[in-house]
């Protein structure tokens, strides 16, 4: 008896999606849950990791890598449209508070302008890209103790990395 394969069916079978950050941890995962409702995923990627998740968990040898940084148009627009995506996760971002202090420009430079270059680029290929899904952290509220946030509390960062995920927030909202 000849074994049939199964193809994943639902929203996800067969779209093209471009993943920034699936080399982080949440984007790993993301890619992994994309890949597996039958996603074509392609990664724009810095840096290989060998021991991220993405790497260790095969997923960076079932996606298209898509070499560059965000910080650079051409690259994103490369990733774009060597990914054909109508899907747009951006998860890229320098994520450490204590390096964004040590280094505010190199995280404002990564987060703020890798994001409008990422949505400048989604903005060019709006015949293509019909959803972009922007990465938010709690941390663009600032630190108010054990509160609970909601999306409609103020956004109230103070320091490097705060306030570059306020200027992401308002960038995608914009």
């Amino acid at each position: 008896m000849e074994a049939l394969a199964v193809t994943p069916a639902g929203p996800w079978a067969a779209r093209s999606v471009l993943v920034t950050g699936a080399t982080g941890l949440i984007g790993a995962w993301l890619t992994e849950e994309l890949l597996a409702r039958g996603a074509r995923v392609t990664a724009l990627v810095l840096d290989e990791d060998p021991r991220s998740h993405f790497a260790r968990s095969g997923a960076a040898r079932r996606v298209r890598s898509s070499p560059g940084a965000l910080e650079d148009l051409a690259a994103v627009e490369r990733a774009i449209d060597a990914a054909e995506a109508d899907t747009v996760f951006h998860l890229g971002a320098q994520t450490q508070v204590i390096a964004a202090r040590r280094d505010p420009l190199g995280t404002f430079e990564a987060n703020v302008r890798g994001t409008y270059n990422l949505l400048e680029a989604c903005r060019r290929r709006a015949d293509a890209v019909k959803r972009v899904l922007v990465a938010s952290s709690d941390k663009a509220y600032g630190d108010r103790g054990s509160a609970a946030y909601t999306e409609a509390d103020p956004l109230d960062g103070k320091n490097p990395y705060e306030v570059s995920k306020v200027c992401t927030d308002a960038l995608a909202r914009s």
